[in-house]
């Protein structure tokens, strides 16, 4: 799924860099390997969500998944990035020969024709979305930076990682209830079902459960209201699982537990959906952002990882 291709012409229309980046994680699915779960065991980095050196700003959404993929197929050992001029406001520069990261940033805006007619009719101004790309460099392509910009958060102990998953799963308020034999989120009764821990092969799959489930919780209405009435089987049902996979592995990336795959079942569904429509990945990967930063604000402020948010 790698970005780093050269920046096409100016004027490239959105429709074509949502289909570039869809293309991408369609080839990564159909090769069985899924964007949002890295090889983090063997990469220089480290397991963590990707920073801008400059403002301390953490990227979200699609640009999450393009930039693990940079890490991981790169070799970088930071999640630290910066564009070119930043690199230059911080003292120092991109070393000559450097091939940067495309990423993208979505926005919306209103047209000045759009503003007028609004004033002259006394109406709401309509905004247009718009999504542009831009490339950025990791902190090890750059030379003369700061040091600051290099340093890397100290190894979280395993004995650390637990309490802090205990405490933010706590801190949410979500109704958790322990027993059965499979996880889920029921949206009608805004509960969540989990098996015991001791039922889970892997001890740490149930942290990973539950984040998956947290997922799902963050749709209901009162909290980022998403359609959570699509019945089982269908494309609106796969759009949500998919929000859920990556909201958790974000929030297991946060708590420096490996993300897994929950529903590898889903894949094909996935594929159905990503073929349709280009936008879907974007959309998914946005929700998912926001599920996650829905979660974590619910805890203490943690520094278990050094990433998450956007531009």
């Amino acid at each position: 799924m790698s970005q780093t291709h050269q920046q096409p012409k100016h004027g490239a229309s959105r429709a074509t860099l949502y289909q570039e980046v869809t293309d991408r994680v369609v080839g990564e699915l159909e090769q069985g390997r899924v964007p949002w779960v890295q090889p983090w065991d063997g990469a220089r980095a480290g397991l963590g969500l990707p920073q801008n050196a400059f403002s301390e700003r953490r990227y979200s959404g699609i640009n999450i998944l393009i930039l693990w993929d940079a890490v991981i197929g790169r070799g970088f050992g930071s999640h630290h990035w910066l564009t070119f001029r930043q690199a230059l406001g911080l003292g120092g520069h991109v070393r000559k020969g450097e091939r940067g990261t495309t990423i993208c940033y979505a926005d919306r805006f209103v047209p000045k024709d759009e503003q007028a007619r609004a004033r002259d009719e006394g109406d709401e101004a309509a905004s247009i979305p718009f999504l542009k790309r831009f490339t950025v460099f990791n902190v090890e392509q750059c030379e003369e930076l700061p040091e600051h910009v290099f340093v890397r958060p100290r190894p979280v102990s395993e004995g650390r990682i637990v309490p802090a998953a205990e405490a933010l799963i706590a801190a949410t308020g979500a109704d958790f209830r322990t027993g059965g034999g499979e996880a889920f989120y029921h949206r009608g009764e805004d509960y969540i079902r989990v098996p015991p821990q001791i039922a889970f092969f892997e001890p740490i799959n149930y942290y990973r459960t539950c984040f998956h489930e947290l997922g799902h919780w963050t749709g209901h209405a009162s909290r980022l209201a998403r359609d959570l009435t699509h019945r089982f089987g269908s494309q609106g049902y796969a759009r949500e699982e998919l929000v859920a996979e990556m909201a958790s592995a974000f929030l297991c990336a946060s708590h420096s537990i490996v993300p897994t795959v929950r529903h590898a079942d889903y894949i094909g569904a996935w594929l159905d959906v990503l073929r349709e429509d280009s936008k879907a990945i974007f959309q998914a990967a946005s929700m998912a952002s926001k599920a996650s930063d829905f979660v974590l604000a619910c805890g203490p402020k943690q520094d278990l990882a050094d990433g998450e948010a956007t531009r």
